[in-house]
C-alpha cells in the first residue's frame, strides 16, 4: 500500500468515545479512520451533563428532554425527589446521538469504514495492520495506521489482544426498553426515577429515564444469575408502563473501574468503555467516554509529533488525575449502600438531605468535587455514620 493510503490513526468504535477522538484528531489535520458496525445502540439511559454540553459542543436539538429532579425511590417504595436548582441534566437518544458524533467527524475529515473489527497484526516495517470484515464479505480488508486506538466497547477485542490486563475488566451487565412515552407520563418529562430495591437490581439500580416521546425503562447488575428482562418487566408493571410500546430492547455489560493500563507502550491507546471508564454508584459514561476520547487523542498526537510511544500513557494519567478520585470514591458509595434494601433505604434516606442535594448536583454538572463549604461535607460524614449505625431513623 503506498504512503498516502496509510492512516495516522484508525479508531476501532464509533461510539462516543471512538467518534471523538476521530473529530478531534481530523481536526489536528491527521489522516484518520473512524471503523465501526452499524446499528450497534448501546442500552443506556443518555443522561449528559451541562459540562459536556459545554465542553464538546453538543446543539439543542440533541437534548430530548431536560430533566430538574431525580426522584430516589426506596425499596419500601419511600420517594425523595431531588431538585437540580440552576441547571439541568439533558437526555439524548443514543441511536440519534452517537450518529450525529460519527458524522461531526466526518464533516471534519475522518474516514468512516463500516465493518467489524478482528485483530491487529504489523508488517515487517512495524506498521499496524488493523483487519475488519465488511457484513457480506467473506475475506477481511485491512486498514494501515500508524497507531490505533480501541473504542470498541466493554468487552474491547482491541484491549484484550493488545493490552495487558484488559481481560481482567470488572462489569455491570445493562438491560433496557425504550418504549413510547404513554400520555399520561408526558407532563413528568423534567424528571427521572432511580429505583433502588434487590428485586429490581441486588447490587445495582434500575431507571426510568425520560427521552421525550420515548422512555428508557432499565436495570444493571453484576450478578450473573439475576434476570435482567424480568427486571424490567416487573419495574414497567410496577409503574403502569406494561402496555406502552416497546420501541427496541438492548443489553450490554458496563465497566464500573478504569483498567490500570490503557496502552501497549507501542501503537495502541484505549479510549471510552474499552478503557473502564464508566462511574461507579451512577453508572453514568457518557461524559467520561468522550473525555477519555479527548484524551486517546491527545495522547495519539503527542506520540505521532514525538515518535515517542510513551506519550500514550499521558491519557489515562490525565485522566486519573481528573477524576481518579471521583471514581474511588462513588465506588466506596456502590460498595456500602448497595449490598442490601436496609442500607438502600438509608440511603435514599439521606438523599433528602438539603446538603447531599446541592453537593451531589453540584458535582455532577461540573464534573468535579465540591471543595467548598467544609461544614456541610462534615455534616454530611455524621449524617451517613449515623445511618451506617442505625442511629438515625429512615
Amino acid at each position: 500500500m503506498s504512503e498516502d493510503m496509510i492512516f495516522d490513526v484508525v479508531v476501532v468504535g464509533g461510539g462516543p468515545a471512538g467518534a471523538t477522538a476521530a473529530h478531534d484528531l481530523a481536526r489536528r489535520g491527521h489522516r484518520v479512520a473512524l471503523l465501526d458496525k452499524a446499528g450497534r445502540i448501546k442500552p443506556c439511559g443518555g443522561a449528559i451533563p451541562p459540562r459536556l454540553i459545554r465542553d464538546f459542543a453538543i446543539p439543542d436539538h440533541l437534548l430530548k428532554a431536560r430533566v430538574t429532579s431525580a426522584r430516589m425511590i426506596s425499596p419500601k417504595g419511600v420517594a425523595v425527589d431531588m431538585p437540580i436548582k440552576g441547571g439541568f441534566v439533558g437526555m439524548v437518544d443514543r441511536c440519534e446521538f452517537d450518529e450525529w458524533l460519527r458524522e461531526r467527524a466526518a464533516l471534519a475529515g475522518a474516514t468512516r469504514v463500516t465493518g467489524s473489527y478482528e485483530k491487529i497484526t504489523r508488517d515487517a516495517g512495524g506498521l499496524a495492520q488493523v483487519s475488519f470484515r465488511a457484513k457480506g464479505d467473506s475475506a477481511p480488508q485491512t486498514l494501515q495506521a500508524r497507531l490505533v486506538i480501541g473504542a470498541d466497547g466493554a468487552l474491547s477485542q482491541v484491549g484484550r489482544q493488545e493490552v495487558p490486563g484488559a481481560d481482567r475488566a470488572r462489569f455491570v451487565f445493562a438491560y433496557h426498553e425504550v418504549i413510547a412515552t404513554p400520555s399520561a407520563e408526558s407532563g413528568d418529562s423534567d424528571r427521572c426515577e432511580i429505583h433502588y430495591r434487590g428485586t429490581l437490581s441486588p447490587d445495582f439500580y434500575a431507571w426510568i429515564f425520560p427521552h421525550g416521546k420515548t422512555m428508557s425503562v432499565g436495570s444493571g447488575s453484576a450478578n450473573k444469575g439475576f434476570s435482567l428482562k424480568t427486571s424490567v418487566r416487573d419495574l414497567r408493571s410496577d409503574t403502569g408502563l406494561s402496555e406502552a410500546a416497546t420501541v427496541r430492547r438492548e443489553g450490554a455489560p458496563i465497566p464500573l473501574k478504569p483498567l490500570k493500563r490503557w496502552d501497549n507502550g507501542r501503537d495502541v491507546v484505549l479510549a471510552g468503555d474499552a478503557a473502564g471508564v464508566v462511574a461507579p454508584a451512577s453508572g453514568e459514561g457518557i461524559y467520561y467516554a468522550m473525555l477519555g476520547g479527548r484524551l486517546a487523542a491527545d495522547a495519539a498526537a503527542e506520540c505521532l509529533r514525538t515518535g515517542d510511544a510513551r506519550a500514550l500513557a499521558m491519557a489515562r494519567q490525565r485522566f486519573m488525575k481528573l477524576h481518579g478520585r471521583v471514581f474511588f470514591i462513588l465506588g466506596m458509595m456502590q460498595y456500602f449502600w448497595y449490598r442490601n434494601d436496609r442500607l438502600r433505604e438509608a440511603f435514599v434516606s439521606i438523599c433528602k438531605d438539603p446538603d447531599v442535594q446541592r453537593l451531589t448536583w453540584e458535582a455532577y454538572m461540573n464534573k468535579e468535587l465540591v471543595r467548598r463549604d467544609p461544614i456541610a461535607h462534615v455534616r454530611i460524614f455524621f449524617k451517613d455514620l449515623a445511618h451506617l449505625l442505625r442511629l438515625a431513623s429512615t
